[in-house]
């Protein structure tokens, strides 16, 4: 079918340093001898490393702001993502991932993964009842899920699709995100909170399963056999303009 994914990752501030590993990985496990464009977002375009690239695949760099709060990088990434698919993505790419850049590829990702709409289950609350999500119980947020709502809690580090699907959920996200902002309100968990409202009412057409988003932080279980691509243990209160 010749198609091409695009890959969406935010190096800002420190985050940069993760870049490397995350691509040098992907070339390794992510979508190989597919077309892949990623997409890097970073206000510090000059650290962006230099990675060798297999056949069809291309590195695109954006500058975008820093931030003394990185509750603002990820309540914006929607809204960069949506601009990105407007003004160059849509017209170079069939399927878009969005992934965290602090995160390595340790195992094959492949075309089992594309859908229309891609969501995975958080490692942390894949075992968990749904009382004991973190969805923004606020009613005053869009982001507002009752208690007795909500399927799965979804990881904000990973969500993908068509580029038509991912461009309609960022721009309902941003919107959502933007009217919060005018009522002084702040999701829980910024955009990842807005994410599950939208997928709580928009199913995804595929669910993976933690494989595709671990924390290495948490001991692997039973129920995980392979470990696709996972967050990497850092110092939170090192590498965040603010904690």
């Amino acid at each position: 079918m010749n198609l091409t994914i695009a890959t969406t990752v935010f190096a800002v501030g420190k985050y940069v340093r993760f870049l490397q590993d995350f691509l040098e990985t992907a070339e390794k496990h992510f979508m190989v001898d597919f077309n892949v464009r990623y997409y890097v977002f970073t206000d510090r375009p000059d650290d962006v490393p230099s990675v060798n690239l297999s056949q069809g695949r291309h590195l695109s760099v954006i500058q975008v702001p820093g931030s003394n709060r990185w509750q603002e990088i990820s309540a914006r990434r929607m809204e960069i993502i949506q601009t990105a698919i407007e003004r160059q993505i849509s017209r170079e790419a069939d399927y878009i991932f969005c992934l965290d850049v602090d995160s390595k590829f340790h195992a094959r990702w492949g075309a089992e993964s594309l859908g229309r709409l891609v969501a995975v289950i958080h490692p942390w609350f894949y075992q968990a009842t749904r009382d004991l999500f973190t969805y923004e119980r606020r009613p005053a947020s869009t982001a507002y899920i009752p208690m007795d709502e909500g399927d799965y809690y979804y990881a904000g580090a990973v969500f993908g699709g068509s580029v038509e699907d991912v461009y309609t959920l960022t721009k309902v996200c941003r919107n959502q995100l933007e009217e919060d902002a005018r009522n002084s309100i702040e999701a829980a968990w910024q955009e990842e909170s807005h994410l599950n409202r939208y997928l709580l009412y928009n199913k995804p057409s595929k669910l993976l399963s933690p494989e595709y988003q671990w924390d290495d932080k948490k001991t692997k279980t039973n129920e995980v056999k392979v470990i696709r691509f996972s967050s990497v243990i850092k110092n939170y209160a090192e590498i965040r303009p603010n904690v």
